[in-house]
């Protein structure tokens, strides 16, 4: 793969209106500013992260999340491109490396923006209706391909299929991004006949020419299939959108903790400490001695943890750049920082694992989560398959005209349902479950 491809200003869906010609922005500062204004992501603010929404204490929700890894991936993407700009002066495409930063901050506002309600639970929920819920009736007028999409259902690809499908009434090419933005959010590059039991995988079967016409353009490496499933190595970008989405959720689910005593004070400045070798801890402990309150001290931590991690991470991509163009590269960056490091973030995923994602308000969330996704998916499902009935006409005119229940096939129907569900906040989901669980109630 070479940069001069990799980076491609070409909108998704406007191809014949492309214009080469720099602005007073470009045109992925446009991809940038077009995610900020959209309803999609402004609905990222009623999202769970992790811990439940809302609550007396601010914790992070969809959209802080999502703003925080664009940060963070741009200096990471500033810190690479610098590096580049030096190994690449004589080249002719050179100045195609600043754009680095604003391709990822756009990729890293969009990668959660197909994330169903509920967290990464929504996802589970969604998954586990088809494969052992009451969709599984469903199986037997599916294709091989079209099971697995519902099966494996995963926010990456939503996300993908979110900016790049034509809903009814909406214009050609969806949000008409940039081909190197859409590439830079699809973690893995291949079907969901690929998927595994990891439940990962990039688009959807309704999606398949569409991620191969974008990977063809920009040269990504093909990677078929035993049996011709569609597989490409990644795109170079999307390792610094992934190591900026590792970072932040780390990092920022250690110190949301904190903040609701799930984690002890000194056990989280033990944590943030141990990225750093004997003479940086000495200067941090001097630093925090002049400040009394804790979440100022753990807020001084965080930010030296994340700054560590990603002059950590912009090294491993730049020493391993040929082997990331070349697809041969193994694991993310954060697999290939140094030992210290390294293990700094080892002990920070052991401890969420251990203390936070099982904590009682978190697993509380993804028990309301599970209930309420599969009773909207039963009753949904059911009514695009039955719309004669009344009971569906009533519910499916609640359904945004924009998805299509009225599609000729099955699969399509239940992608409208899926669209409608993953892209509904916690609040209205759980609002929407509270009337319909009404009016399902037997007369008394």
């Amino acid at each position: 793969m070479s940069w001069d491809r990799l980076i491609n200003d070409k909108r998704f869906g406007l191809e014949d209106f492309h214009d080469a010609r720099r602005g007073s922005r470009s045109d992925f500062q446009r991809d940038f500013d077009r995610l900020v204004f959209s309803s999609p992501f402004r609905r990222l603010q009623n999202k769970t992260q992790v811990f439940p929404l809302p609550g007396s204490v601010f914790v992070h929700n969809r959209l802080t999340h999502s703003m925080e890894v664009a940060s963070v991936g741009r200096s990471l993407a500033n810190e690479i491109s610098s590096a580049l700009s030096v190994k690449y002066a004589d080249e002719p495409w050179r100045s195609k490396l600043d754009a680095l930063d604003e391709i990822v901050g756009a990729a890293c506002l969009a990668h959660d923006l197909g994330n169903p309600p509920f967290g990464h639970s929504g996802e589970k929920a969604i998954s586990t209706f088809f494969s052992e819920g009451a969709g599984a009736v469903l199986r037997k007028d599916m294709t091989e391909a079209q099971w697995a999409d519902l099966t494996h259902f995963e926010g990456n690809a939503n996300s993908f299929r979110l900016l790049t499908h034509q809903f009814k009434g909406r214009r050609q090419g969806g949000f008409a991004m940039t081909y190197s933005m859409l590439a830079s959010i699809v973690k893995y590059p291949y079907e969901s006949r690929l998927a595994g039991t990891k439940n990962k995988f990039g688009f959807f079967s309704s999606e398949t020419d569409t991620f191969k016409r974008i990977a063809d353009e920009l040269g990504l490496l093909p990677r078929y299939g035993a049996a011709g499933e569609v597989c490409y190595a990644r795109h170079p970008l999307v390792y610094i959108v992934e190591a900026a989405d590792d970072i932040c959720y780390q990092v920022m689910d250690i110190e949301d903790a904190h903040k609701l005593r799930v984690l002890l004070t000194d056990e989280v400045i033990g944590l943030f400490l141990s990225f750093f070798d004997v003479a940086r801890r000495d200067h941090m402990h001097r630093a925090m001695s002049h400040v009394e309150d804790p979440n100022e001290k753990i807020a001084y931590l965080r930010s030296c943890v994340i700054g560590t991690l990603v002059k950590q991470c912009a090294k491993a991509f730049v020493d391993n750049e040929q082997a990331i163009l070349s697809g041969d590269f193994a694991g993310t960056l954060l697999d290939h920082i140094d030992d210290t490091e390294r293990t700094g973030y080892a002990c920070c995923a052991a401890k969420a694992w251990e203390k936070i994602y099982c904590a009682s308000d978190v697993v509380d969330v993804e028990l309301a989560g599970n209930r309420i996704i599969s009773f909207l998916m039963e009753k949904l499902i059911h009514a695009v398959r039955y719309p004669e009935l009344n009971y569906s006409a009533l519910l499916l005119s609640k359904v945004p005209k924009q998805y299509d229940i009225a599609a000729p096939d099955l699969y399509g129907k239940v992608q409208a349902v899926l669209d409608h569900v993953s892209g509904m906040t916690d609040v209205y989901a759980l609002d929407l479950y509270r009337k319909l669980y009404g009016m399902s109630l037997p007369a008394v």
